[in-house]
């Protein structure tokens, strides 16, 4: 079966990360689309979602803001539920999307919350 550019893309970087994970930390996979973007941080030794957010859910999608605010409210949101959890070294799996725009607000929201990666 041959993989599409951006599957080949998405594997060689998930594959990286989880080659040089450690035990201690856990993985935050994103996931963006044109209008929303979601996020969730992954156990890969259980194969277990342990925290999850996304800008679908009613009480963000209320709130009429741009899509980068929306980028830090669901990283505001998942750092609160990760702290409740005593999460805080993660691999940033940035999927197929640079490191820029979105994600990148996405992700320095998350360092200024106290993430390590």
């Amino acid at each position: 079966m041959k993989l599409s550019a951006k599957n080949r893309k998405k594997f060689r970087i998930r594959n990286k990360l989880k080659r040089v994970s450690k035990v201690d930390r856990f993985r935050l996979s994103i996931n963006r689309s044109s209008k929303n973007i979601s996020a969730q941080i992954i156990d890969d030794i259980n194969n277990v979602t342990i925290v999850s957010a996304t800008s679908n859910e009613k009480l963000i999608k209320s709130e009429k803001k741009k899509k980068s605010e929306l980028s830090m409210v669901v990283a505001e949101k998942i750092a609160e539920k990760a702290k409740e959890k005593n999460i805080n070294k993660i691999y940033f799996d940035r999927g197929v999307y640079k490191y820029h725009g979105r994600i990148k607000i996405f992700a320095e929201t998350l360092r200024k919350k106290g993430f390590e990666f």
